[in-house]
């Protein structure tokens, strides 16, 4: 047998348990190589935070396994009660999603929230932490670390929170990073800044990364394979290079033919969507 990936999701199958014939991801299958980059690349509604929620295994009440596997570091995720769960997130896997301002507690300092997590992974003192959480925002970019540690989220900007999020995301050295379209609230400038301290974090610890974003283009600048979703399943995979030069499925062509560029003729149209004859589950 070969060593397990850092994610390895085989045959996976969601739907709703209020609706047995409603099934929301078919058959996904996706291996993760230490270092890896990969982009899960879709249009709102393909499935692509489902599937990243669900290796996290904070999938909604509502949804339903029901076939399959997901496997981060070589342990079962599925079927894992919530204490095997706390031990993997944070310290294993690790994820940034796509509103900061949402996903951090209001009431409470980032410097705080930091400590938390590196004190539920580690034993160390809340002084150690401290000093962790420090080092972490400066390593992130964050501006005068030792006193915006005490800061709460309202007081930082859209892009000094995203930051904060990848520093605690990174607290615990995690193997997998899940980055849920972490820069979809930011303006293209700050975009580029949070895309360039994240290729450089990843490439620093060798975390291996799943991608999510609903950019082709943003993802072929970060990763190394792109895997495109459509209506719950994978319809094509293959390196950044090949897809972005020879797709061979109508729906990721439409997503490429999409994307207006310098040299996009004006009286041309965009395409909108994948052509009628696109049928889910061609090229892979």
């Amino acid at each position: 047998m070969s060593a397990p990936g850092v994610l390895d999701i085989t045959d996976l199958r969601i739907g709703l348990q209020a609706n047995r014939s409603v099934e929301l991801l078919h058959g996904v299958s996706i291996r993760l190589e230490p270092g890896e980059r990969v982009g899960l690349v879709g249009e709102s509604g393909s499935g692509k935070s489902l599937l990243s929620l669900s290796v996290m295994g904070l999938q909604p009440p509502a949804i339903d396994i029901r076939s399959g596997s997901i496997r981060v570091a070589g342990t079962e995720v599925i079927g894992s009660t919530e204490k095997q769960l706390d031990r993997l997130r944070g310290s294993t896997m690790a994820m940034i999603y796509q509103d900061p301002m949402s996903s951090l507690n209001p009431v409470r300092s980032v410097g705080k929230q930091i400590i938390e997590e590196i004190r539920a992974h580690r034993t160390v003192s809340r002084t150690l932490a401290r000093r962790t959480a420090i080092d972490l925002l400066g390593s992130v970019g964050v501006r005068d670390p030792q006193h915006t540690v005490d800061n709460y989220p309202h007081e930082f900007s859209g892009g000094m929170r995203q930051r904060v999020m990848i520093a605690m995301a990174i607290s615990c050295e995690p193997a997998l990073l899940m980055a849920d379209e972490p820069t979809t609230a930011l303006d293209v400038t700050t975009q580029a800044k949070i895309m360039e301290l994240l290729s450089n974090l990843v490439d620093q610890r060798g975390m291996s990364v799943i991608f999510v974003t609903h950019d082709i283009a943003l993802a072929s600048s970060f990763c190394s394979r792109i895997d495109v979703m459509r209506r719950g399943e994978i319809v094509e995979s293959g390196a950044t290079v090949t897809m972005m030069t020879g797709p061979r499925h109508p729906y990721t062509r439409a997503l490429l033919g999409s994307i207006c560029t310098f040299d996009t003729d004006p009286n041309q149209p965009l395409l909108a969507g994948p052509a009628d004859t696109a049928t889910p589950g061609g090229a892979r």
